[in-house]
């Protein structure tokens, strides 16, 4: 089973960072949000990773090309070129396949470009912008049960603003960002069948609009919903607030050691 990332996109909304990078490489705690997500998974025993790429994609193919440098301290022996790692890092069975993707094209023909990539009928995928506290096990376990073609992880949002929770005018606490509790959004981490490539047809797809609508007229999308923390970067203060987070040692998605 592999896990396709969308990490093609512009990221217009986080501002000047996205001018040296592609979205999923802005940093929460020093590491690339994309990282992040894929630790997610491999906390799960998913490792095979398949990255759709548009938008600065040699950034990421730099990052993973150089990964051991980039993530490890080491010695080189300028006379020799000869380099040792001197701290390896916990990644040794991560695969990494990175696609270029195009880099305007639409995340339902992203999709189907990496079809010749996967050899299992179910594999996952998700976006390169959100984590989640959520049990994949779990998930890939109802997705089998109910045998559909797709199923979406749907969740509450984040409020933009903090909560007051009061009593008789009286303030008791202040929550930043409280989860939403109506109206459930696509959170991402879906798991499908291969099947959905026939729904895919003509140029340019749309994956939620063109697929997955397609997908739910026909009966063939289920829901799984994710009750606890959910959160995407859309913006410079979303980024701000996941590196709160992450730097408080209060970070949800850290389902790893």
């Amino acid at each position: 089973m592999k896990v396709i990332i969308f990490a093609g996109g512009l990221g217009t909304r986080l501002g000047s960072l996205t001018e040296t990078m592609p979205k999923p490489m802005a940093r929460i705690g020093g590491k690339p949000m994309l990282w992040h997500i894929m630790k997610i998974y491999a906390s799960y025993g998913f490792t095979d990773f398949v990255l759709c790429l548009g938008y600065k994609q040699e950034v990421i193919k730099e990052y993973f090309y150089n990964y051991n440098l980039w993530t490890n301290d080491f010695q080189i022996n300028l006379g020799t070129s000869d380099l040792t790692i001197l701290n390896p890092h916990d990644e040794q069975d991560w695969k990494v396949t990175l696609v270029d993707t195009g880099l305007l094209t639409e995340r339902g023909s992203r999709l189907k470009q990496i079809e010749k990539y996967l050899d299992d009928d179910t594999n996952m995928l998700t976006y390169g912008d959100g984590v989640a506290d959520i049990d994949l096990k779990k998930l890939v376990t109802f997705h089998k049960k109910n045998k559909k073609t797709i199923t979406i992880t749907g969740v509450y949002p984040p409020s933009r603003f903090g909560e007051i929770a009061e009593k008789k005018n009286k303030v008791l606490s202040f929550e930043e960002k409280p989860q939403v509790k109506s109206g459930l959004i696509n959170g991402g981490f879906c798991v499908f069948d291969k099947k959905i490539f026939k729904y895919i047809q003509g140029e340019n797809n749309d994956l939620e609009r063109d697929v997955f609508e397609k997908l739910a007229k026909k009966g063939e999308a289920m829901v799984y919903k994710h009750l606890d923390n959910w959160a995407c970067v859309d913006t410079e203060r979303d980024l701000k607030y996941l590196n709160e987070v992450w730097n408080t040692n209060k970070a949800f998605w850290k389902s790893w050691k």
